[in-house]
């Protein structure tokens, strides 16, 4: 494929910016050692083959997996403890978690600080509720380094992957052909094939996760491991100057 001119690129967040798969793990696992420890009497990884099931029914959006999780729990299992004290104890661990270990690859803070510093559009589409998704950028700080106005948030805009049309609203609204712009993310199926549909160059970042092994029904323009590898695509094909 030829390269056309590049103006904005657009990232996805989980999996993409830092591991999410790994930060989920971490901090479920604490949650649930922090649930046993206030008189949850239950093996741990019980309360994870459960806590599982209920992330799959419900979606990771929820926001009351803890909750659902006690209810298929025996009440025997935590007689005489509040289940209020239960998921307040999970809760706070998840969140403690989130402080203490929510970290971006090294590499996404330099070279988005990199190209901050060009005449390059950079924002974020991503899936997912609008504060949850926004907080994770805030933690990280990396919302410095991303336009303002580029910023795409599926539940606040109406529009879920892998729907074209989220992309389509992003170029739109920033007066960005989508053919002059790029998407950076993890997962094929709603970050390669539907911008490739509308014409933007598509990048497919495969560096773990649980799309790692996903194929989607069109190929990306250029597949890279780390931001780096992103960096001298972007140089290479794009006369990007950093």
């Amino acid at each position: 494929m030829s390269s056309p001119p590049l103006k904005g690129i657009f990232f996805d967040i989980d999996d993409t910016i830092y591991s999410t798969s790994e930060f989920s793990e971490l901090a479920r696992s604490n949650a649930l050692e922090a649930m046993i420890d206030v008189g949850l009497k239950v093996e741990k990884a019980v309360l994870q083959e459960e806590l599982d099931e209920v992330i799959n029914e419900f979606t990771t959006n929820y926001e009351h997996h803890f909750d659902k999780l006690l209810l298929r729990i025996p009440r025997r299992q935590y007689r005489g403890v509040n289940p209020a004290v239960i998921v307040a104890a999970g809760v706070i661990a998840y969140h403690e978690t989130k402080r203490s270990r929510l970290a971006p690859y090294e590499d996404a803070v330099e070279v988005l600080r990199l190209l901050s510093k060009t005449d390059l559009v950079l924002g974020v589409i991503t899936e997912g509720l609008e504060v949850k998704q926004a907080e994770k950028l805030v933690r990280m700080r990396l919302n410095q380094y991303f336009s303002p106005n580029a910023i795409f948030i599926s539940n606040q805009i109406g529009i879920s992957k892998p729907n074209p049309k989220i992309y389509q609203r992003a170029c739109s609204d920033l007066n960005l052909k989508p053919t002059e712009t790029m998407y950076v993310g993890d997962n094929p199926l709603h970050d390669v094939d539907p911008p490739n549909a509308i014409g933007m160059v598509s990048v497919r970042m495969r560096r773990g996760g649980k799309h790692c092994n996903t194929e989607g029904k069109t190929l990306p323009w250029r597949e890279v491991q780390n931001f780096w590898d992103l960096l001298d695509y972007l140089r290479q094909e794009f006369g990007i100057k950093v």
